[in-house]
């Protein structure tokens, strides 16, 4: 009975335990299904700082911007550097005659050079040339901006105070290293000898003045032919900042490569606008830029204003640009299409040498003969011809007028005070510093020279000849 009772019992066990694991076993299974149910409608939270997006530095750069050059690019490229979006802020007209007499190029040209800067994200318009502490207050709370940037040059406004003192006392201020080589001032002097080469006779005179503004150095051109053509430029290329300012993308397998030529001497909203219309008819842009030797056989040994590398880089700067070349020729020839494998080529019709010289064929003959050459019709009315004239209407901008009363003359000569150091730097032997009084500009000995060329202050002045630009 005993054993029995044991074996009865012993199988009972066994089959309770056969359910409970049987259970076990169901219960698991359906709670591993639900769990694998909730993770996959509700997926963990990840981690905060995974979630969120990191925040973009925005930095802000500012600027008159007037004639803008390479100089102006590089700052604009060093500025982004310190950051992942650049807005940039253009200073009125009104502003810049405020400070510094009227501008050479209008704000709406100085908005399409600067909006055309690859650089640049965003555009301000009508920035104050001083930053205030309202405005600096709209750049934080409404720009979002991180981080205010200016190069390492002094910015001084005319009550004699930092522009940028507000910005670094908040501790929202960066600085970049300023462009060597050349300076709006440096352009100026560079078209004044253009302008001068015209009109002064006596060659002791200005091969004397070209070396005033060239430190005693002149760089003859090497074609043997034109020697009197002098390039006052203290530029000095390197690979390193053509690599720089290079996008470094060849065009894909299929791409449609428009091609367009030309000086593109002092860069102007002219040349943006026709880049960007030749742009849009392809997919890579390849833009020619021809040798100071050629663009002097066709505009005149004056020309051009600024050297062949100066030119490429502000070509290069431009957001519509893919490539260039440089020292492109003068014809288009069948190899320069063969070799860049170009679908079409394109120029203005604004330009600097719509009439050929006498003796010259018509440079787009072959890809005309191809049928793969048009003009198009130029946005804007603009040549270097034209900023050149500008210069020379607008130079009372350098001078003190007494009619325009005492506070204008005092204003006047301390804002141009930045103007008279420069030109001391830029000036062999400009004996002792100019006196900071507005009644005094210069001393004799550097008003003789820059009278010469225009950079008369109060003064009666040799008149601009114009006639043959």
């Amino acid at each position: 009975m005993t054993m029995g009772f044991d074996l009865g019992h012993s199988s009972s066990d066994s089959t309770y335990s056969s359910k409970l694991l049987a259970t076990c076993l169901i219960g698991g299974v359906v709670m591993g299904v639900s769990v694998l149910g909730l993770y996959l409608a509700f997926p963990p939270l990840r981690p905060l700082s995974w979630r969120r997006k990191k925040k973009p530095v925005r930095v802000y750069m500012d600027g008159c911007f007037d004639m803008m050059h390479y100089g102006h690019c590089n700052a604009l490229r060093q500025a982004r550097a310190l950051g992942d979006q650049l807005v940039v802020g253009v200073v009125s007209d009104a502003e810049i005659i405020a400070n510094k007499g009227p501008p050479v190029t209008p704000l709406n040209e100085r908005m399409i050079m600067v909006s055309a800067v690859k650089w640049v994200d965003e555009v301000i318009p009508d920035a104050p040339y001083a930053i205030t502490e309202d405005f600096m207050k709209k750049l934080f709370d409404e720009y979002n901006i991180d981080y205010i940037i200016h190069g390492d040059d002094p910015c001084i406004l005319p009550d004699g105070t930092d522009a940028y003192a507000l910005a670094k006392k908040a501790g929202r201020y960066k600085q970049i290293k300023r462009t060597e080589g050349v300076s709006s001032t440096d352009i100026v002097g560079r078209m004044l000898l253009c302008v001068r080469e015209r009109s002064v006779s006596d060659s002791h005179n200005h091969s004397s003045l070209q070396r005033q503004f060239s430190h005693g150095h002149s760089q003859k051109f090497e074609d043997g032919g034109s020697g009197s053509g002098t390039r006052i430029s203290h530029f000095l290329p390197t690979s390193r900042r053509i690599v720089q300012f290079s996008n470094g993308k060849g065009p894909g397998p299929d791409a449609r490569i428009v091609y367009i030529d030309g000086a593109f001497d002092l860069f102007h909203a002219g040349h943006v606008e026709i880049l960007k219309l030749a742009r849009e008819l392809g997919d890579f842009l390849l833009v020619g830029i021809h040798t100071d030797q050629t663009v002097s056989a066709n505009r005149g040994a004056h020309r051009p204003i600024m050297n062949l590398h100066e030119r490429s880089l502000s070509v290069l700067a431009c957001r519509y640009v893919d490539e260039v070349i440089i020292g492109a020729p003068w014809e288009v020839s069948k190899d320069t299409i063969t070799t860049f494998n170009i679908s079409l080529v394109v120029h203005g019709t604004v330009a600097e040498y719509n009439n050929y010289p006498k003796g010259k064929e018509d440079p787009y003959a072959i890809p005309i003969s191809m049928g793969i050459c048009k003009q198009l019709e130029s946005p804007l009315d603009i040549t270097t011809t034209t900023i050149i004239k500008r210069i020379v209407s607008n130079h009372e901008a350098y001078h003190l007028i007494p009619a325009r009363g005492e506070s204008n003359k005092v204003r006047y000569g301390l804002s141009n005070q930045r103007i008279r150091n420069k030109l001391h730097k830029e000036v062999s032997n400009p004996g002792p510093p100019a006196r900071l009084s507005s009644d005094t500009i210069l001393n004799d000995q550097l008003f003789e020279k820059l009278k010469l060329i225009g950079f008369g202050f109060n003064m009666n002045i040799m008149p601009f000849n114009t006639s043959n630009l």
